[in-house]
């Protein structure tokens, strides 16, 4: 199994970004990962203003994948979250996250991590669930910031991207130049401070290329539900655009109407939100897959 060092991390997901490693179909790789601030704060003295905001959300990788052409989806089976440290980082800011406008100044916690939770103020614990922020591959066109979500992936800030899950993502560029990082030990729904429980780590995926395979991408799996992703300027377009994707994932994968997809998906379906905070903002359309296989419908096809 190749390790991608944290070392090797880039700033923005790009078909100029050269890759650091080439991988077959099917390999599994190992990335280590710094947090989203770079691992530039180590306590809770570290001056906020002195934070070099052009080092945010770095990406580790990327990686080439042989086989992978324009056309194609990359299966990105997630098999391991490890983290690295017995401790996470938050911060708040004026104008940063949904009640920003409020603050007056900028605060840095180091959150402790004992025994599968952390400890916040208050003496308040919170169980820990690993995820993945920023995951994704070059975008078709211009450079996106890691910061940036949008159809290649990216700053998804998804809490539903844990070990186990598998998301599946558009090949834009030969080699799909995959790249992930910015971890967190936990994060709400929203992400509405601007962070979670920011953290270094390893992560261990498996890559795969499909071939000849129309998906709404990104989509998402794990044991329990089938995902449309959706990044847009707002959050109603972001919503419109998870609902719509889903609703015609299943008009071309069964034999349901336009009409029928709609109602089940009424009835059965959950419109959530991943974020709030980034440039572009993210959704989640979950199908149960108690009905995904009623109707036959899997990603795989």
């Amino acid at each position: 199994m190749i390790a991608i060092n944290n070392t090797h991390v880039i700033y923005a997901m790009s078909r100029e970004n050269p890759h650091v490693a080439t991988i077959a179909s099917g390999d599994e790789v190992l990335f280590q990962t710094c947090d989203c601030f770079s691992d530039q704060i180590v306590n809770d003295a570290t001056v906020f203003q002195e934070i070099n905001w052009q080092r945010i959300n770095p990406a580790t990788g990327p990686v080439f994948v042989q086989g992978a052409e324009p056309g194609d989806v990359l299966k990105v089976h997630i098999r391991q979250i490890r983290l690295n440290r017995d401790w996470a980082v938050m911060i708040t800011a004026p104008d940063l996250g949904i009640v920003g406008d409020e603050l007056r100044e900028p605060t840095v916690t180091i959150v402790p991590i004992n025994e599968g939770h952390a400890l916040l103020a208050a003496g308040v614990t919170a169980p820990l669930r690993p995820m993945i922020g920023v995951i994704g591959v070059a975008p078709d066109g211009e450079a996106v910031s890691c910061g940036t979500p949008y159809s290649h992936g990216g700053n998804m800030d998804c809490k539903e991207i844990v070990e186990g899950t598998t998301l599946w993502l558009p090949v834009y560029v030969p080699g799909a130049l995959f790249a992930l990082g910015d971890l967190h030990a936990g994060m709400g729904d929203g992400e509405v401070s601007v962070c979670g429980l920011e953290i270094a780590g390893e992560v261990i995926v498996e890559l795969t290329v499909v071939k000849n395979r129309p998906l709404p991408l990104p989509m998402l799996e794990n044991d329990d539900s089938l995902f449309t992703l959706a990044s847009a300027v707002t959050l109603d377009e972001a919503a419109t655009l998870a609902t719509r994707n889903m609703v015609h994932f299943l008009t071309d994968n069964s034999p349901l109407s336009l009409p029928e997809a709609i109602n089940i998906l009424s009835v059965t379906g959950n419109l959530q939100i991943c974020q709030v905070v980034d440039p572009l903002k993210t959704c989640r359309f979950a199908l149960p897959k108690s009905i995904a296989k009623q109707l036959g419908v899997t990603i795989e096809g």
